[in-house]
C-alpha cells in the first residue's frame, strides 16, 4: 500500500463550498444530495486517473455502481467549506474499491463511503476484467474506511408496498439508465420530512442488482427490523435497488 498524500496521483482532492441546492429541508447538507457530492468527488478521481465514464465509453466500457456503504459522523450547514478526498484502495479481477471523503477545515470527519464499482461491455453488458483496461493495477493509498457490505437477508413476506414511481426522463443519466442518486431519493421518500427532521443518519448501505430504464414502473418497498429500516424497489418482480439505512437514537 502506498502512503496517503497529495503526491499519490490516485489521491483526488478539492475544497467545496456547499450550496443551497444541496440542502435538505434542515438547511444541512441532504442525505441524497451527500451521495451526490461523494459521488461527483469519486468521478472526478476517475476523471484525473483518465478512466472517467466518457474515456472508457470510447473504449466500449462504462462504470457501474454496484454496492456502496456511508457512514454519517455530521452534517454541514449552507455555505460552509470542507475538504473532499477520493481514491481506490484495492482491485479484484472485475471489481475496484473506493474510499471518499468528506471532512471539515479542522479536519474533523463528516462522512466517509465504501464504493464497489465494476466495468461492463457496452454491447454485451457483461463484466470486463480491470487487467484488460488502462485502470491502474498498482499502487493504491491505504484504506480509511472498509467496512464488509452485508447480504441484506429480510424476508420477501416482511416489506410492505408504499408507493410506486415511473422513471422519467429526469431521471435518467449519461448511459440512459436510472440514476444511482434517483434510487436514494426515491428510497427516502419513504420517510415523512418530520421524521427526517428529527432523525439523523448514522449509516447508509446501498446495493444496486438491476438497472432501470424510462417508462418503467418501479413499485417501493419499506420494512423495519432490528433497530434499521430496509427498502426495496422492483421493477416487476426483479430487484433493481435495496438500501438499508441506521438512524442515531
Amino acid at each position: 500500500m502506498e502512503k496517503l498524500t497529495g503526491d499519490n496521483d490516485l489521491v483526488y482532492t478539492r475544497q467545496r463550498r456547499i450550496t443551497y441546492a444541496e440542502l435538505d429541508s434542515s438547511c444541512k447538507l441532504g442525505i441524497a444530495q451527500a451521495a451526490l457530492l461523494m459521488q461527483d468527488t469519486l468521478t472526478e478521481c476517475f476523471g484525473q486517473m483518465k478512466c472517467d465514464g466518457f474515456t472508457f465509453k470510447q473504449l466500449g466500457y462504462f462504470w457501474v455502481l454496484t454496492r456502496s456503504k456511508v457512514k454519517f459522523f455530521q452534517r454541514p450547514g449552507w455555505g460552509e467549506i470542507i475538504d473532499t478526498m477520493s481514491f481506490p484502495v484495492r482491485n479484484t479481477r472485475t471489481r475496484t474499491y473506493f474510499n471518499t471523503v468528506l471532512k471539515d477545515l479542522q479536519g474533523h470527519p463528516l462522512a466517509f463511503a465504501y464504493q464497489e464499482f465494476c466495468v461492463l461491455d457496452l454491447e454485451k453488458h457483461r463484466p470486463v476484467a480491470l487487467a484488460d483496461t488502462p485502470y491502474p493495477k498498482e499502487g493504491f493509498p491505504e484504506e480509511l474506511f472498509a467496512p464488509s457490505y452485508e447480504k441484506f437477508t429480510v424476508a420477501e413476506t416482511e416489506y410492505k408496498e408504499i408507493q410506486e414511481q415511473t422513471v422519467r426522463s429526469g431521471h435518467l443519466d449519461m448511459s440512459h439508465h436510472l440514476n444511482n442518486i434517483e434510487c436514494l431519493k426515491f428510497a427516502l421518500d419513504a420517510f415523512p420530512e418530520e421524521f427526517l427532521l428529527t432523525h439523523e443518519a448514522e449509516e447508509l448501505e446501498l446495493h444496486y442488482p438491476g438497472e432501470s430504464r424510462e417508462g418503467q414502473k418501479l413499485r417501493i418497498f419499506q420494512t423495519e427490523q432490528d433497530g434499521a429500516n430496509f427498502i426495496k424497489i422492483k421493477e416487476s418482480e426483479r430487484d433493481v435497488f435495496e438500501m438499508k439505512i441506521r438512524f442515531r437514537g
